[in-house]
């Protein structure tokens, strides 16, 4: 009976040796490049006093312009673009155009490497706004 076991145990072991020499052999096969935000200045959730010049967002993967879109709405639904975005391999910035004080929303929509679009957003807040506008008096409405 223990020649039996041997013989089996020698069996599982050849086959597993087979099977893990197999798998080192062959090529990997390509993984599904699904891009990801890794970082952005302002920080998500950060609070700032002074606004930035422009906002920048980082991600895994290299970006195509034509498939990127980027958004930034500040406090009442207000845009705040202040030009084109510019890219730099797998960052994209945009010029900040502040306005009061408050949330501002960064949203960003990118393609994968395989074309699956990926989405999301950053947000941060402006504790101080633009100076007020000095054409109107106090009280005015």
């Amino acid at each position: 009976m223990g020649g039996r076991v041997a013989r089996l145990a020698r069996f599982v072991l050849a086959v597993s040796g087979v099977a893990l020499g197999v798998s080192f052999a062959l090529p990997a096969a390509p993984a599904a490049a699904h891009n990801s935000l890794t970082g952005s200045d302002p920080r998500d959730g950060a609070r700032v006093a002074s606004a930035p010049a422009r906002i920048e967002l980082r991600f895994l993967s290299r970006l195509d312009p034509s498939t990127t879109k980027i958004t930034i709405t500040g406090p009442d639904n207000v845009a705040a673009e202040g030009g084109a975005p510019s890219f730099s391999g797998s960052r994209v910035g945009v010029p900040f155009k502040p306005g009061r004080a408050g949330l501002y929303i960064v949203g960003y929509q990118v393609a994968s490497g395989d074309g699956h679009p990926i989405s999301g957003e950053v947000r941060f807040t402006l504790t101080t706004g633009t100076p007020a506008d000095p054409s109107a008096s106090p009280g005015e409405p």
